[in-house]
């Protein structure tokens, strides 16, 4: 069997077919071939490495191939920062920025009306057994997943309540994020992935008239939101959703796009969604459902916007990822491995440790500081804390690995006349500031890259 590794996808050939891996094939896959033809390290196995090695994911194989496959996993500190991070970057984008948006909240159980239906109609049938009672109930448990599958039902649901507070005006929308139950992903190959996605959903409700023009304006929109946070913009895109992939009741669909190096994967899918939808979920008459457009009253079509977090976090991930080399004065190759994640989404923005000098004070120094930028909303890791002794190039390696913004030594120096040491992580600059400026100089940068 001979490996090739190749930008879109790995193939493995043979002499008649050609195999196309999925994620959690080409994990399996490298965990027993490790590397390519070429002698290179794989990607994905040096990412995950990386991700449990610096906390964002436990040391887990079964974490890793649920992360791979798009699906909810058990982070660590870091991977839990990160995605909070995320999401309340696109919570403030769609809804604290937009006054016609609202945020809602349904529970697990909303979209699953069939589910409860048969199961009333089941206990309603009194010549079944006990024994007969339990096997149809077990069937319907096994038939029916026990959780919502999309968050789209239930801004549905909260629809007609919500039309009060619009006025009964297009165009508006409803925004929620939360976990959803997708247990189609896990094959019957031995290996085991998480059924849970949490997704990110805006419902947007507008008229027909102007459907197309909000699709083509909600498109650029995600794609330049997902831009924003990259290194390389390049990598993600849109496409239009092929006739024979639609969605059974949509008119057309958008999909966001992140390359990664096994090939395309979807990071948000837009569909337009007919009045019909509405109707399918309010039974009743039409009049309480529709809205003004103008002087006409319209039955509005929906926008479905959902966005996978877990493989957009996946992304970001795989996006800030560089390996940097650099030779040094007595030409000797050195590579240098970085997280340069966006400003607004590094978990940590600033590491505090100690230099020479007195060990007990520059740890009270440490402390207070630390103090000082949680206060402000500053994440800070108090590497001070760690009494391993660490070569300054071990301390960077590590910050770098974590994503961590800015390094600040605190020395005999800060003691003698507050004076601080602070290494940028993207630059590696190494500059002297005085204590007292450093909150305000961390807050201006966040600020400045958030705004740009």
């Amino acid at each position: 069997m001979i490996a090739y590794f190749i930008r879109r996808r790995l193939f493995v050939f043979s002499r008649v077919n050609v195999h196309i891996f999925p994620p959690r094939e080409f994990l399996e896959f490298y965990k027993h071939y490790g590397k390519s033809s070429d002698g290179a390290s794989d990607p994905a196995d040096d990412m995950l490495q990386l991700l449990q090695r610096r906390f964002f994911i436990p040391q887990d194989h079964h974490q890793a191939v649920s992360l791979l496959n798009g699906k909810t996993c058990a982070y660590g500190p870091l991977g839990v920062d990160l995605k909070r991070n995320l999401l309340e970057q696109w919570w403030s984008s769609l809804v604290r920025s937009r006054p016609q948006v609202f945020g809602i909240s349904s529970l697990h159980g909303v979209g699953d009306k069939g589910a409860r239906e048969e199961a009333e109609e089941l206990l309603k049938q009194r010549d079944l057994t006990k024994e007969q009672l339990g096997e149809r109930v077990l069937e319907l448990i096994q038939r029916r997943p026990p959780f919502r599958t999309s968050l789209l039902q239930g801004a549905l649901a909260q629809y007609v309540p919500s039309l009060e507070l619009v006025n009964r005006k297009l165009p508006f929308g409803l925004a929620e994020t939360g976990l959803c139950y997708r247990p189609e992903d896990n094959d019957s190959d031995g290996i085991s992935c998480s059924a849970e996605v949490t997704e990110a959903l805006l419902a947007w409700f507008c008229s027909p008239r102007t459907s197309s023009e909000w699709l083509g304006y909600w498109t650029r929109h995600r794609l330049r939101w997902w831009r924003k946070f990259a290194l390389g913009p390049s990598d993600f895109s849109v496409c239009d959703v092929q006739d024979d992939e639609l969605h059974k009741d949509a008119a057309s669909g958008v999909k966001v796009l992140y390359q990664f190096p096994w090939g395309a994967e979807t990071l948000e899918t837009l569909w337009m969604l007919s009045g019909a939808e509405l109707l399918k979920n309010h039974q009743g008459s039409q009049a309480k459902l529709r809205c003004r457009d103008g002087k006409k009253v319209v039955l509005p079509y929906i926008l479905s916007l959902s966005a996978n977090v877990d493989r957009g976090v996946l992304a970001v991930l795989f996006n800030s990822l560089q390996h940097i080399q650099k030779v040094d004065s007595k030409q000797r190759l050195h590579q240098r491995t970085v997280l340069k994640l966006h400003p607004v989404l590094a978990p940590v923005k600033v590491a505090l440790d100690v230099g020479k000098g007195s060990t007990s004070e520059l740890r009270q120094v440490c402390e207070g500081l630390l103090h000082e930028l949680l206060e402000v909303g500053i994440s800070a890791w108090p590497g001070y804390m760690d009494t391993t002794q660490s070569s300054m190039d071990k301390l960077h390696t590590k910050y770098d690995e974590m994503g961590v913004l800015f390094t600040v030594m605190v020395g005999e120096n800060t003691l003698e006349n507050g004076l601080l040491l602070v290494r940028n992580r993207d630059t590696t600059i190494r500059e002297t500031m005085h204590i007292s400026e450093i909150r305000q100089f961390i807050l201006k940068y966040i600020s400045t890259a958030e705004n740009i």
